[in-house]
């Protein structure tokens, strides 16, 4: 397995930001998201039952929040799923899903655009976990582009995308060191509470920088698609 090290890449003791050189979680100073409900704050809603959202879900329960878990099926399809993720875990509708503070977008790239249709983006964060594997239909574009235009009014923050879901959803401290995740967003606030739920998760997250810079590097046939990092103290 590579390390972080083998790659150049900085080992520090708290997340970085790899565009402006910056140490620690993002400063204040940015846009300001919608005020939401605590509770919902620390919900996280994932769009997608599969192994990748079951693997984020399974990232946020270990972080300490609670997640509401939806499927195009409707929740009484999510009994199994619901019972192997255990306490914290919930199935519900995709609009109760997507009424989280973060929501994470868990689908195959081609169902996107169906499975947000017609639900309300009202600052929530959105993680952009998806891939396309065929990224020549985006005319240059990248695939988190497309998915900020599908939910406009949200924040979207690519992350969770580089790792298969086994990896994503295992315990990521591993041969004495933290299993590395990269994001990138344009909205600082949201990835700063993205980084919060993958640090709080055990991870060592790497900001990449904007949504357009950072995400291309991350997306499939980028530099950083499939590479599984770990952290070394």
């Amino acid at each position: 397995m590579k390390t972080a090290k083998s790659f150049g890449l900085p080992i520090v003791h708290s997340a970085i930001n790899v565009a402006s050189g910056r140490e620690g979680r993002p400063s204040p100073g940015s846009r300001k998201g919608n005020l939401m409900d605590p509770a919902d704050r620390n919900r996280v809603g994932i769009i997608g039952a599969g192994r990748l959202g079951q693997a984020m879900a399974r990232t946020a329960l270990r972080a300490g929040r609670s997640v509401v878990i939806a499927n195009s099926r409707g929740p009484a399809s999510l009994t199994a799923v619901v019972s192997a993720l255990g306490a914290g875990a919930s199935a519900g509708t995709v609009a109760q899903a997507s009424a989280a503070g973060i929501v994470v977008i868990a689908v195959p790239w081609a169902r996107v655009p169906e499975a947000v249709q017609g639900l309300e983006w009202n600052g929530q964060i959105v993680i952009d976990a998806t891939n396309d594997f065929d990224p020549g239909d985006l005319d240059g574009r990248t695939s988190s582009e497309r998915v900020a235009g599908l939910v406009g009014g949200a924040r979207v923050v690519k992350a969770a995308n580089t790792l298969g879901a086994a990896v994503l959803g295992a315990d990521p401290h591993e041969g004495g060191g933290q299993r590395v995740i990269f994001v990138s967003g344009d909205d600082v606030d949201a990835k700063s509470a993205v980084i919060a739920l993958f640090q709080d998760a055990g991870f060592f997250a790497i900001d990449l920088g904007d949504l357009i810079r950072g995400g291309g590097v991350q997306q499939v046939r980028g530099p950083l698609a499939g590479v599984n990092l770990i952290r070394l103290p």
